[in-house]
């Protein structure tokens, strides 16, 4: 596992062969962060990583400059190896889990993460496994609990057979080889885009 740009690019970290994790792949991995930083300014952006997986997503977003990652994964093994990953490239790695840390590995199930958290996000990556069966309902998920700030993007990594065009904050798809990729992005609340009125309220 490779990083590929940003302050800690060419680091590399051995998976063990144990894992069942599907790590993102690097020709796919570049090509979704060439498009995503049209979208986002990553440096000081507060990201989410969902199914975290060996935490490919997560280092990078460090790597290229966010100034908190979240780091959600609930199997022990993989939470673990992203904890020491992270313990590799921080200067102070006893600040690892203080509010205050460039990323924080949760281990915990994403949906009830989801239905818990109270923190909006400039950027969210979820990469569930592809035969997920609650996987459909992941970007419902997302935007009824708010988790995106206004215009944050929401990266979502899906099989071949998921379409998710028809969706309303759907932005585009992007596919390289077997790796799907669609965005979805956060619109202003209707109090913030409200049609705007004169001194009087009548409408302009």
């Amino acid at each position: 596992m490779r990083i590929i740009t940003g302050k800690y690019k060419g680091r590399h970290f051995d998976i063990p062969r144990s894992f069942k994790a599907r790590p993102t792949t690097d020709f796919a991995k570049e090509n979704i962060f060439n498009v995503l930083i049209q979208y986002v300014d990553l440096e000081d952006a507060k990201a989410l990583d969902l199914f975290s997986g060996t935490g490919s997503i997560s280092l990078e977003l460090l790597s290229r400059g966010c100034s908190q990652v979240v780091s959600v994964e609930l199997d022990r093994d993989h939470h673990r190896f992203i904890t020491e990953c992270v313990k590799k490239l921080l200067p102070s790695p006893s600040s690892l889990h203080t509010p205050h840390s460039s990323i924080i590995p949760i281990r915990a199930d994403v949906f009830r993460f989801i239905k818990s958290c109270k923190e909006q996000y400039d950027l969210i990556f979820a990469d569930p496994p592809y035969a997920l069966k609650e996987l459909p309902q992941i970007p419902d998920l997302i935007f009824e609990r708010q988790l995106l700030k206004e215009d944050g993007i929401f990266v979502f990594e899906h099989g071949k057979d998921q379409d998710f065009s028809q969706h309303p904050h759907f932005v585009e798809h992007r596919s390289y080889g077997s790796v799907n990729f669609t965005l979805f992005r956060a619109k202003a609340t209707p109090s913030e885009s409200a049609t705007p009125t004169d001194a009087t309220g009548n409408e302009v």
